[in-house]
């Protein structure tokens, strides 16, 4: 075993460059942030190679005084923190001051830099070949702000380069560090060139048209096309961005950028928070799509946990995750038809629209043995209501029903009795007479000519007793009934579940479940928590918990397991809503076996009346399943189709 030694600063600036430096990307990222920290409105960065051969970033900042570029080139020198107090509260990007001294150990790097308010109106360059040296400033002509020209990364560690990808592969991490970098800083003029290739030109944005155009251009604009802007504040914190419908989902998580306080991040935290808000929408293996701000007090947010700084512990853990999960679960669910419609037409119209009630006529029985509601419009049906065990989907004897309720939230076009009479005539006549046929025909006159159409428009016909075809004032509408019908269903049974609280049942016999002595810690600190859940449990022993009462609904899953998981969940992000997903998974299962079936065939009355159930019910564009419930093509569309027009 060798004595303790101190190890040479060339030595121990390459150590610390295998934690900052790993790759070209690397260094850009870290040049950048120095730039924005800088002050810096415009910055043009250069590549070749994909940045093995050449990285060149410049910027318009305030620039370095010359006493203090070769110190700059030092390990831990900075301006951005000086005592503990600073490090507390960190405003800038970077505040270590490794940078530029682990880059210049692993490369030849040459800094330039011209100050705003400096005397004379020379700039200063010093320059370093990644060995230890004095480094030497000499005047250099350059406009204000500073320059960064590394070349030949990694030429004095060998071992290092031989790790590195093809030229394209590395060249596609710097992009994607131009791109992150861009999202979050819509004042700053960016510029990107690849061997000599401009890739990125991007202008300053101040509007939010202009902050959508850059979005467009890094995400795409499929990426707008079925976005929601959000801007929720609430308790010192405050979220804004977009947040991406479900329909827009990825096979890899390669479009989503959060940042806290200007810096992009990767947090489990956040991870967590952004899944269980999308749990409900989103079709099993796929990765949604957003990118969002999260602004707090830099007070109560530590960055300083991560070498890369791509993690961040916040102090009230709970109330970030439940800030979170709570504002994009409300924007999801308050989107509705005529969103998605109008964001297809690229018009970003806002969430939540509410429908016009009407009055309608005496009660028309349909096939379905529903009957219609003549206040509220409602389609009833005879089981409505909670029945057996507390739960929606049974009747008064306990058996399980067909959960319907449609419901209509716009009146029919043209005279507002006379079309849900005369379709309902139609859907019942087999026959079809002349007469019922002629009614039909100028009912569809007036649904071209009528200026109050709802999103989903009104139904026109039944297609292989699977889907519903619908006409509104832009196109076609195609709906899944029973997908539809099963969100529906599945929203009313939540509601209702959550109206009537967390039923709770006790064991007959007390289950006892060994568990580590931080588990049981747990019990002891959570039980309000756990009894809200609808859990009674006891510490008996340090490594030892008894189980007297469970929610009533999981009362026949596996205990043992359950009360693991949950507080598994506790210890991991502070709260477990586990017990709310098994039970909307229970739900879920019911409102599937309860909704219409295919080769159901229904009339023109109940097709209507489930479209506007739909454009009133939260998530209504996709099944319990996540798969979409409804499609649209506007005229446009199927004029393409026929090649019209050309």
């Amino acid at each position: 075993m060798r004595r303790i030694a101190l190890l040479s600063q060339r030595l121990a600036n390459q150590i610390a460059a295998g934690e900052v430096v790993e790759r070209p990307a690397s260094v850009v990222k870290e040049v950048l942030e120095n730039s924005l920290d800088a002050g810096a409105s415009r910055v043009d960065v250069e590549v070749e190679q994909g940045g093995t051969k050449l990285i060149r970033i410049r910027d318009n900042g305030v620039g370095i005084y010359r006493d203090d570029l070769a110190l700059a080139l030092s390990r831990h020198a900075t301006s951005k923190i000086v005592d503990l107090n600073d490090l507390e509260q960190i405003n800038s990007l970077g505040f270590r001051g490794e940078a530029l001294a682990s880059i210049s150990s692993v490369s030849r790097l040459t800094l330039t830099s011209r100050r705003s308010d400096a005397e004379d109106e020379n700039g200063w360059q010093v320059a370093v070949a990644g060995q230890e040296m004095t480094a030497e400033v000499t005047p250099a002509a350059h406009p204000e702000g500073t320059s960064v020209e590394v070349r030949d990364l990694f030429f004095n560690t060998p071992a290092r380069k031989k790790f590195l990808r093809k030229e394209q592969t590395e060249f596609n991490r710097i992009d994607e560090v131009v791109r992150r970098i861009a999202l979050s800083r819509f004042d700053v003029h960016l510029s990107l060139r690849h061997n000599q290739r401009t890739v990125h030109q991007l202008h300053a944005a101040s509007s939010l048209q202009e902050k959508q155009r850059r979005i467009g251009l890094l995400c795409g604009p499929a990426f707008l096309e079925h976005a929601v802007h959000i801007d929720i504040e609430a308790a010192g914190l405050r979220l804004w961005g977009w947040v991406c419908l479900p329909t827009f989902s990825r096979s890899q998580p390669d479009q989503q950028y959060f940042y806290v306080n200007g810096r992009v991040i990767r947090d489990k935290l956040v991870s967590h928070a952004i899944k269980q808000a999308y749990r409900d929408v989103l079709y099993g293996g796929r990765h949604p799509a957003f990118v969002l701000y999260l602004e707090l007090d830099p007070a109560l947010v530590d960055v300083n946990v991560h070498p890369t700084k791509h993690e961040v512990r916040f102090r009230d853990q709970r109330l970030v995750h439940d800030f979170l999960f709570r504002s994009l679960h409300k924007a999801l669910a308050d989107v509705r038809p005529d969103h998605n419609m109008s964001s297809a037409d690229g018009h970003q119209a806002a969430p939540g629209v509410e429908p016009a009630f009407s009055n309608e006529p005496a009660a028309v029985q349909s096939r379905l043995g529903l009957r219609v509601d003549q206040e509220t419009g409602e389609l009833l049906g005879q089981g409505d209501g909670l029945a057996t065990n507390g739960l929606p989907g049974h009747d008064a004897s306990g058996n399980q029903v067909a959960a319907s309720g449609f419901g209509s939230g716009y009146a029919s076009p043209g005279d507002r009795g006379g079309y849900r009479s005369s379709v309902s005539g139609f859907g019942q006549s087999r026959g079809a007479p002349p007469g019922v046929l002629a009614d039909q025909s100028a009912v569809y006159q007036q649904l071209s000519q009528d200026a109050e159409i709802p999103p989903l428009g009104f139904a026109v016909a039944q297609l292989h007793g699977v889907y519903i075809l619908a006409q509104n004032a832009e196109g076609l509408i195609i709906v899944d009934m029973h997908a539809a019908h099963e969100r529906i269903t599945y929203e009313r049974m939540k509601t209702a579940t959550d109206n009537q609280g967390m039923k709770a049942q006790p064991l007959l016999v007390p289950l006892s479940i060994a568990v580590s002595t931080a588990e049981a810690d747990c019990v002891e600190a959570e039980q309000a928590g756990l009894s809200e859940l609808g859990f009674i449990i006891e510490r008996v022993s340090p490594e030892s918990i008894l189980v007297r009462q469970v929610p009533a609904l999981l009362a026949r899953s596996n205990v043992e397991q359950l009360v693991r998981d949950v507080l598994a969940d506790i210890q991991e992000h502070g709260r477990s809503d586990r017990i709310t997903a098994y039970r909307d998974e229970l739900l879920s299962t019911m409102a599937c076996h309860g909704s219409v079936r295919a080769n159901r065939q229904l009339t023109v009355a109940e097709m209507n009346a489930l479209l506007r159930d739909m454009e009133r019910t939260e998530r209504s564009g996709q099944c319990n399943h996540g798969r979409p419930t409804w499609a649209y093509q506007s005229m446009s569309d199927l004029d393409k189709l026929f090649l019209r027009g050309r």
